[in-house]
């Protein structure tokens, strides 16, 4: 098993600006890391399309992936936990590790409107109504963020299985106490706690995991490249 990179798939209305903290401290530890943005989102909007779905971003994902060498982490926020579960599923004997971090971890048939609560769904009616096509960001978004398409999180995904047999997956679940009572993400965890094959955190911050800086996001990415790496027999 080659050393990993692990690619940060960033969540609603967000790109890879985002994660740019957390690959600059993953790089200084020796780490191999990239941050990706999807298309239709932020320097990628201009290529938004009356295609660009949940499917699209997979597949754009996917077809990116194939051409880097090597074993793949694969780390998602929010909305990027469903992208991440349909790259593993169809780059099975490519993706060592999935690390799904406050976000979505779907089974076949999924979407982001069955998974969510009341609340989330709101936002992406409210969100969509200026436009139809994008959910605009959030007010307390960071100013770069851009409307999300629409589309991606409608879409129900469609996978085989293969994902399943990921050999290491880790939830995060963001537990502090001022966003948990609003979160939808609880259920996600309470699912994957009595999952054999998922290791299930609890983080000490609010859905936005890198408000106060890499480094509760960047330990998280070393416990799961430590256990890919005792997956390889190394120490």
């Amino acid at each position: 098993m080659s050393t990993p990179t692990v690619v940060l798939v960033p969540g609603a209305c967000h790109g890879a600006w985002w994660y740019a903290p957390a690959v600059d401290a993953l790089e200084a530890r020796g780490h191999r890391a990239r941050a990706v943005t999807l298309p239709g989102l932020c320097e990628r909007a201009d290529e938004l399309d009356a295609t660009t779905n949940l499917a699209s971003h997979v597949a754009d994902l996917t077809e990116h992936l194939r051409g880097l060498d090597g074993d793949l982490v694969l780390l998602g926020h929010s909305y990027g936990g469903m992208v991440i579960a349909g790259v593993a599923d169809a780059l099975p004997d490519r993706v060592v590790g999935l690390c799904t971090v406050d976000g979505f971890a779907p089974e076949d048939g999924d979407s982001c409107w069955s998974s969510v609560n009341d609340a989330m769904r709101a936002w992406y009616v409210t969100g969509a109504a200026r436009t139809g096509v994008l959910v605009d960001p959030m007010p307390q978004f960071d100013a770069r963020a851009t409307g999300h398409p629409l589309a991606s999180l409608v879409q129900r995904i469609t996978l085989t299985g293969a994902h399943h047999d990921v050999p290491v997956k880790h939830y995060a679940l963001a537990a502090d106490p001022a966003w948990t009572p609003s979160s939808p993400f609880g259920p996600v965890a309470g699912r994957l706690r009595a999952d054999p094959t998922w290791t299930v955190h609890d983080l000490p911050t609010t859905h936005n995991v890198l408000a106060d800086g890499p480094d509760v996001l960047v330990g998280l990415v070393e416990t799961v490249l430590d256990q890919v790496a005792g997956q390889d027999g190394g120490p």
